[in-house]
């Protein structure tokens, strides 16, 4: 596997290469990836997975015409090939009056920011076997549980890095270990599935798989039995582990190359309110070991904390240099790259802040609603905001959870979801995208 230095010169040189041979610009990414993954299923051993790789991204101009290819051999001698190749692809393509690669005085410059993204962790099979079955024992220990999916643990290493004809070359490494757990509860018919898990950049981070066993345990169990509920409108609580989800749905929805092709329900809401007062949303690359941290973005562009949403009101769209120039503003530093494309606009360490009202008081004050552990589905219309997603969880009667529901359908309008949410205080920071508990008043509910 490449090292950190040695790809940082890889691209370097393929970036030359490709203007010496006649291109008016150029960039390219190199990807670098080593991982090991093990599962075990009652108790014992089921696989053991190792995967090295290493992939070339190059992308090149010739005026406002462009081109791509991509690579799992980045051999010198193979490399010289591709040049040709995607030059010749270059001059074929039509000319695209947005594209180009980011602005110069925009470029990161210096040393990048320390974000402790690699513990250079080294656990093997036997380590990685250890943490499995431990979670997959203490899942299968929990009371009511019957049947095993099994418990698994992995731990990867990546190195990206990118240069540009202009100017930019930066590379950086980061780590990644999980570990997770599902299990079964009930017989026949009756059988409920549900499961834990946990990520972080640093497996002293993690945590025990015991933990993660019991809590996937204790979740199964609390499934069993499930009951419908009525059809009608009423109040709908978001569990941590989905109110993210709707922090995904706004950024695809200010993501650049929908607004500029007008396919975006938010398409007209820029310095407008689209949440209710007292809500902000916040971007931040440089959160210190987050799963979604990045010293600079996709088109080499520096990389800062992002306000997307203060107090309710939309403050900036996510912008790629094509976008950007599309609509006459300037790139946000949100580009991410793939090995077979262009950039793409995507946010980093994106959360809600958390609110004043304890978890407690929001599902305390209900006389009649629903809370939702788990969404089925990708009911989610871009360019109108209609929602309906298949939804499970748990039945709230006078402020409490009572017994567990299933095979319902909550439906609403982004737009009026959205000016309509509070959120509870207990935010914490375990995805990529995080939200606090979250209630939203009046949705629809489609069940019995």
């Amino acid at each position: 596997m490449l090292t950190v230095e040695q790809a940082r010169e890889r691209v370097e040189d393929i970036v030359a290469r490709a203007k010496r041979a006649g291109a008016d610009a150029a960039d390219a990414v190199i990807a670098a990836d080593r991982s090991t993954a093990v599962s075990v299923r009652m108790g014992a051993l089921e696989d053991v997975e190792r995967s090295e790789s290493e992939e070339l991204g190059l992308r090149v101009f010739v005026g406002r015409r462009s081109a791509s290819v991509s690579s799992s051999d980045i051999a010198p001698e193979t490399v010289a090939g591709l040049v040709d190749r995607v030059l010749a692809m270059a001059r074929e393509a039509p000319e695209d009056p947005w594209a180009g690669l980011a602005p110069e005085v925009r470029l990161l410059h210096g040393a990048p920011p320390q974000l402790d993204l690699d513990d250079g962790a080294q656990e093997g099979p036997a380590a990685l076997k250890e943490r499995a079955l431990a979670a997959e024992d203490a899942a299968r220990a929990v009371a009511g549980v019957t049947n095993s999916e099994g418990g698994s643990a992995s731990a990867g290493r990546t190195i990206t890095a990118l240069a540009t004809s202009h100017g930019f070359a930066g590379a950086y490494a980061l780590t990644s270990h999980m570990t997770s757990a599902s299990v079964l509860a009930g017989t026949g018919d009756a059988k409920q599935r549900d499961g834990a898990w946990h990520s972080a950049r640093h497996a002293a981070l993690l945590e025990a798989p015991e933990a993660i066993g019991r809590l996937a345990g204790d979740r199964t169990v609390a499934r069993l039995n499930p009951g419908r509920v009525e059809s009608g409108a009423m109040p709908v609580v978001f569990d941590r582990r989905v109110s993210g989800g709707l922090l995904g749905h706004l950024a695809g929805a200010i993501a650049g190359a929908s607004i500029a092709r007008g396919t975006s329900f938010l398409q007209d809401a820029l310095g407008t309110r689209v949440f209710a007062p007292g809500v902000t949303i916040r971007d931040d690359p440089h959160r210190p070991r987050g799963l979604r941290s990045r010293p600079f973005d996709g088109e080499g562009l520096a990389v800062m904390p992002f306000d997307l949403v203060v107090d309710g009101m939309l403050e900036s769209w996510l912008l790629d240099s094509a976008a950007a120039r599309q609509l006459g503003l300037e790139p946000t530093g949100h580009a991410v790259r793939s090995i077979g494309g262009g950039p793409m606009t995507s946010p980093s360490n994106l959360y809600m802040e958390p609110g004043r009202e304890p978890r407690e008081t929001l599902i305390g004050a209900i006389a009649r609603g629903v809370y939702v552990t788990e969404l089925i589905g990708h009911g989610i219309n871009g360019v109108t905001g209609d929602y309906s997603r298949g939804a499970a969880g748990f039945l709230i009667e006078n402020g409490e959870l009572t017994r567990p529901v299933s095979e319902i359908t909550i439906a609403g309008n982004l737009k009026d979801m959205f000016l309509a949410i509070t959120p509870a205080s207990d935010l914490e920071f375990r995805y990529g995208a995080n939200a606090p508990t979250l209630r939203i008043d009046g949705m629809m509910i489609a069940g019995d």
